[in-house]
């Protein structure tokens, strides 16, 4: 049974937030954010944080082969075009260019201030977790409509989080 406020569009199933990293990021961390976090690819953000391109797991597993692999940084091996999607895009479309262009992420890009950068990524497991959805609670975090934490309180998180590992406290 599919959910009952099915989506249709990308704004309803893609996740807002999309992780980066900069051209001089090392291959080993990249890996293990994409590892970590569980996602097919990275925007690559140039030292204005202007997006330049992406790493995806492809050109993770490509790189494998080269004899200096553990060397190269997001720059040496970054695709320099970043796959778009308009918000109002039907999913089925958005599957259908997802096949033709050969890529598993779409994303949709903000620009402000002359600088372009990612809002929110659309994935083969978006469209998975759909096809699999039995009802709405299994869609619930995605999309324009998700809970979300505030940027404030994020930034208050990831702060508290750095002075934790910076002042680790001895019990």
């Amino acid at each position: 049974m599919p959910p009952k406020s099915e989506p249709r569009l990308v704004r309803e199933l893609m996740t807002v937030g999309v992780q980066t990293c900069t051209t001089a990021t090392p291959i080993v961390d990249i890996v293990r954010l994409i590892l970590q976090q569980n996602i097919e690819a990275l925007v690559v953000l140039d030292e204005q944080g202007h997006a330049v391109g992406i790493v995806s797991q492809d050109e993770l597993v490509s790189a494998y082969s080269r004899d200096d692999c553990r060397e190269l940084v997001a720059d040496d091996l970054m695709r320099p075009d970043i796959p778009q999607i308009p918000p109002e895009v039907p999913l089925g479309v958005a599957a259908q260019i997802m096949l033709d262009r050969g890529v598993r992420a779409l994303f949709l890009m903000h620009n402000a201030g002359g600088i372009g950068y990612p809002a929110a990524v659309l994935t083969y497991s978006h469209i998975l977790r759909h096809l699999g959805a039995s009802d709405s609670d299994d869609l619930s975090e995605l999309g324009i409509h998700a809970d979300r934490h505030l940027p404030l309180g994020s930034f208050f998180q990831k702060r508290d989080e750095a002075r934790q590992r910076a002042n680790p406290r001895k019990e």
